[in-house]
């Protein structure tokens, strides 16, 4: 356990293609991995076939045993996450090899998002490591939060830490868009393709170039 104390106000970190930004702005709602395949969904897929049919197929959550992790819209709660280093390194297990410039992080606060979804009888949990792993630990009480690994979360060296580093939020089916506070970018050109991507009526998130969301 970390000594760091538990942000008074964590926040939480979706990322994907930016290619994915119009169906989501047009369905109102990031999806679920299961719910995505269901819909045939337009855009780029950048996670790990192999890690994403084990979270479809095998992994369950503990504190809700008949949800699968793929059943969920998974969040970090940083930036910068072991993920996108991988995106960024162009791993070979990875089939999408077009760098991280494209990813963007969609930020959304904890605690509106656990309202909403006791409020809509939606269910989640976090993790306290990766939920692609076949050993992970999960919990659905925000009294347990103070067992994440905050320093581990929060560090930019993670090498030696990065189990805690990759503690997930999962909230079951779908994500509503109008949660989403700030889209995270690491470029110009990025930039202005998500600004014209947004409604022009409607939610529209701040977004902004932050180079230290990235590698």
């Amino acid at each position: 356990m970390s000594a760091v104390v538990v942000p008074p106000q964590p926040k939480i970190y979706h990322i994907a293609h930016v290619d994915r930004l119009p169906s989501i702005v047009n369905d109102g709602f990031l999806w679920c991995d299961a719910e995505i395949m269901r819909r045939a969904s337009p855009g780029t897929t950048i996670g790990m076939n192999s890690i994403k049919q084990r979270r479809l197929n095998e992994l369950r959550l503990s504190s809700h045993p008949d949800i699968r992790v793929g059943d969920c819209v998974p969040f970090y709660f940083c930036p910068r996450s072991v993920m996108l280093y991988l995106i960024y390194r162009c791993n070979p297990e990875l089939t999408y090899q077009g760098g991280q410039e494209p990813i963007v992080h969609f930020e959304a606060d904890l605690h509106a998002v656990v309202a909403w979804a006791n409020a809509q009888a939606l269910r989640w949990a976090f993790t306290l490591s990766n939920a692609g792993s076949n050993f992970f630990e999960d919990r659905n009480n925000l009294a347990h939060l103070n067992e994440i690994n905050w320093q581990a979360v929060q560090a930019h060296n993670w090498q030696s830490q990065k189990e805690g580093k990759q503690a997930e939020f999962l909230l079951e089916k779908h994500f509503p868009w109008h949660l989403i506070e700030r889209i995270g970018v690491q470029s110009n050109a990025v930039y202005h393709h998500v600004v014209n991507s947004l409604p022009a009526h409607g939610h529209r998130p701040m977004v902004a170039v932050l180079p230290d969301w990235y590698y």
